[in-house]
């Protein structure tokens, strides 16, 4: 539960005083040996912590995902294969997962989606991380636009969504090959452009190098950069910039 959570339900007597204190007395992680949960995370920064699924034992993956669940009454994981998700689903049959972002989660019910977060991809290839970034945004609370292959090679095509596009408190900006996508749009927009190169591209695009150094190279103002294939950080980024611009209306 969250610490709001906590305090709601003391003050409308569905928890007693010591239930509530058992809560907060609570030590800010929970040791698991071969892991400690940040428990206090969401009390900190606003945002739960989300498992980085690749590369988890199995039994290190199925018992801090459970313990997540129970924790919070939902959990988030990025980088999931489909036989993780085969574990998950034993134990949990409402887990979901989506083949194309890699994306793993059980999700609670959320009143609304507010504000708005422009994804954009210069191609289709580089979808599946747009959708890591996209579906990390929705899970904490933002409203996303998808744009997808509105890259460079046919520009007039980044034009007839652009209105949708200037409208968003954040624009995600997700390009491969030579990256340029970033910098159109940092020309065209008065927010700030969150640029994630992907390892989309031939030879000389260095899986992904190519299209970082561009974009870190831009000559558009109001660009920041995540590493390659980071999907998860622009999306978490761009929320916290969504979560301001919604503040201020």
């Amino acid at each position: 539960m969250e610490a709001r959570e906590v305090l709601t339900k003391f003050k409308q007597n569905e928890i007693t005083l010591e239930e509530a204190e058992h809560y907060f007395r609570k030590q800010p992680f929970e040791e698991m040996d071969y892991a400690k949960l940040d428990s206090h995370r969401e009390i900190r920064s606003g945002f739960p912590e989300v498992i980085f699924c690749s590369g988890k034992a199995d039994v290190h993956f199925t018992q801090i995902f459970k313990k997540l669940y129970e924790e919070n009454g939902e959990v988030f994981g990025t980088r999931a294969s489909r036989h993780q998700y085969e574990l998950v689903k034993e134990l949990f049959p409402q887990t979901e997962y989506d083949e194309i972002s890699h994306i793993i989660k059980i999700e609670k019910e959320k009143k609304e989606h507010v504000g708005k977060i422009a994804v954009c991809t210069a191609g289709t290839a580089d979808i599946p991380v747009a959708e890591e970034a996209a579906q990390t945004a929705e899970y904490f609370g933002s409203e996303v636009e998808r744009i997808y292959d509105v890259g460079v090679s046919g520009i007039h095509r980044l034009f007839s969504r652009l209105d949708v596009i200037q409208e968003a408190n954040c624009v995600i900006a997700v390009a491969g090959m030579e990256g340029a996508l970033a910098s159109v749009l940092g020309g065209l927009v008065d927010k700030p452009v969150i640029a994630v190169p992907t390892s989309v591209g031939y030879g000389a695009s260095m899986h992904g190098l190519s299209a970082l150094l561009t974009m870190i190279n831009s000559c558009a103002n109001g660009i920041a950069v995540v590493n390659i294939d980071n999907g998860y950080g622009a999306g978490y980024i761009a929320t916290q910039i969504n979560r301001l611009g919604f503040r201020e209306k």
